[in-house]
């Protein structure tokens, strides 16, 4: 990908519409949605009553001043509410005019670019090539694998109408590309000089949500979707670890997000997948965030398909796949992990900004020399390879833009004013550690000394909200050897991890009773002797069980 494509300082300081969390209403479900051709959402009888994005139609309403009291609602006093609170005050994203949609606004795609960026590498590096497959699906191809459909049939939206006429045939709007992709891939793959054969798009899926979250869940989201074809079970095998592997690193290096990476169970696993592997995260509020997926499909696709391939001794075989996914649901990730009651905190290396320098005066005497020494100073962060911006703004005091650019999560803010010219230094303020011990004061203007501040400033950042991240999962994750204190430890909102080895139907009832499920067996496992916790028996694994999004 190219450069991230930042909004234009104007933009950014524009007043914005925003749905505030207090004002939402509920509306009742739309049997249809109509754009050039008619869409049907399926089982749209279901409960639209918890609809957390559904909201009438309002008017124009100004977003209170940053910094004004209660204009971000406390994270202790409602989770939710903050988070919407944040993504409008932040100007991540805002509702789109079809419930259950979101207009991702240019700052907070500018975040999904930087995702988009470190793994797009990442992808080439292990041999995949970017490709496109059209929206549109026929429905006989969801029909094709048995567990597929019936995974999916609640959420497909249908095209029936094109062009004033009904269809013979209904179109699923793409919620995920296992069946298009098999399609191709018989037309593409006859011989095993054909394999391994390894793609990606980056698209757009739609899944009819009955209750959405903006970025976490929405009728519309952004993702990425590996697919590939091998020889053998083992190659496939191989490729689905690696790319759950990929996404890990991610998480951990770039987002500083420590998720624990680990197999669903069959309960949980991707439908029409021999294995879905995962990477779970724990959100502010102790709730499991489903961040990235990775599945070995077997030859479930490609048996249904008749996907096959002539193999070095002239026999016809059936090809093994993977498919591995993440999505715009990361950013959702980002804000809940890191964010604080002053709005959005983001890690330096996917930050849009990581600079932002703030320039003080009061005499009009004095701007001259200040922004000269501004002008000066972003010149040699920019050739540092450091993503800074100035505002330079008149309509606003340097408080307001304080408080405005700590609520956009900028990492570092310089304080440049008449003094610090005259002294030939700067004062720097990081985003994470708030008030004076944040501030490093007298830094040197001098071009070396300052990239190696800001350079270490940024890496330590980093490397705090890992760390800030890390202990706050591992102190609210409890080990337990019963039932009851799985109980007790879901009623608490922390996670509970224990040996398991009980049947589907015993999981079931935990969800049931609970309200969690089984996020994963994790790949780090204990060693020595364990016993189910439900049932008694001898137990391979431990599972973790949370509630979660």
């Amino acid at each position: 990908m190219g450069a991230l494509r930042l909004p234009s300082l104007s933009l950014l300081l524009s007043p914005s519409r925003s749905i505030r969390s207090s004002s939402l209403r509920l509306r009742p479900p739309l049997a249809t949605t109509s754009f050039s051709a008619s869409f049907s959402g399926a089982s749209v009888d279901r409960d639209f009553s918890t609809h957390s994005v559904a909201k009438e139609a309002a008017p124009p309403q100004s977003k209170p001043s940053l910094g004004q009291e209660g204009s971000v609602t406390p994270r202790s006093v409602d989770f939710n509410a903050w988070y919407l609170d944040v993504i409008a005050s932040a100007e991540l994203a805002d509702y789109g005019p079809v419930r259950g949609t979101m207009v991702i606004r240019p700052y907070g795609y500018a975040i999904w670019e930087a995702i988009q960026d470190y793994l797009n590498v990442k992808f080439k590096e292990t041999g995949h090539s970017n490709m496109y497959f059209p929206q549109f699906i026929p429905y006989s191809f969801i029909e094709k694998e048995a567990s597929h459909v019936e995974g999916f049939s609640p959420e497909l939206a249908l095209v029936t109408i094109g062009g004033g006429k009904e269809l013979e045939e209904k179109l699923v709007v793409r919620p995920t590309s296992e069946t298009i992709v098999n399609h191709m891939f018989t037309q593409w793959i006859h011989s095993y000089r054909d394999l391994p054969l390894m793609v990606n798009q980056w698209a757009n899926v739609t899944r009819w949500e009955m209750r959405t979250k903006p970025f976490v869940r929405t009728l519309e989201f952004l993702w990425q979707e590996g697919h590939t074809a091998h020889a053998t079970l083992e190659e496939a095998e191989k490729e689905a670890l690696q790319m759950i592997d990929v996404y890990k690193k991610f998480s951990y290096e770039e987002a500083a997000i420590p998720v624990i990476a680990g197999r669903k169970s069959r309960v949980e696993t991707f439908a029409g997948a021999d294995r879905t592997y995962t990477i779970e995260a724990m959100m502010g509020d102790r709730k499991a965030l489903q961040a990235g997926t990775s599945h070995n499909l077997g030859q479930n696709f490609s048996r249904a398909f008749g996907t096959q391939f002539t193999d070095e001794t002239g026999q016809r075989q059936h090809v093994w796949q993977t498919s591995w996914a993440v999505s715009t649901r990361f950013v959702g990730g980002i804000i809940m992990t890191h964010g604080d009651d002053a709005g959005l905190m983001l890690p330096p290396r996917i930050a849009p900004i990581q600079v932002i320098i703030v320039p003080i005066w009061k005499a009009a005497d004095d701007r001259i020399g200040v922004m000269a020494a501004v002008d000066s100073l972003q010149n040699v962060l920019k050739a540092a390879g450091i993503k800074v911006k100035v505002d330079d703004s008149e309509q606003r005091t340097p408080g307001w833009k304080f408080n405005f650019w700590e609520m956009k999560g900028v990492p570092l803010r310089i304080e440049v004013g008449p003094r610090d010219v005259t002294n030939r230094s700067v004062v720097v303020s990081r985003r994470d550690i708030p008030g004076k011990p944040g501030k490093d004061f007298g830094v040197s203007m001098e071009p070396s000394a300052l990239v190696d501040h800001v350079k270490s400033r940024l890496e330590d950042i980093q490397e705090s909200l890992l760390q800030r991240a890390t202990s706050f999962r591992d102190s609210n994750i409890v080990d337990v050897v019963s039932y009851a204190e799985l109980k007790e430890a879901i009623a608490e909102g922390k996670w509970a991890r224990g040996p398991w080895s009980a049947s589907d139907a015993e999981e079931l009832k935990v969800k049931e009773e609970t309200g969690a499920t089984i996020r994963c067996f994790p790949f780090d496992q204990p060693q020595g002797q364990k016993k189910c916790f439900m049932t008694g028996n001898p137990a391979d694994e431990v599972a973790i069980f949370a509630k979660s999004y």
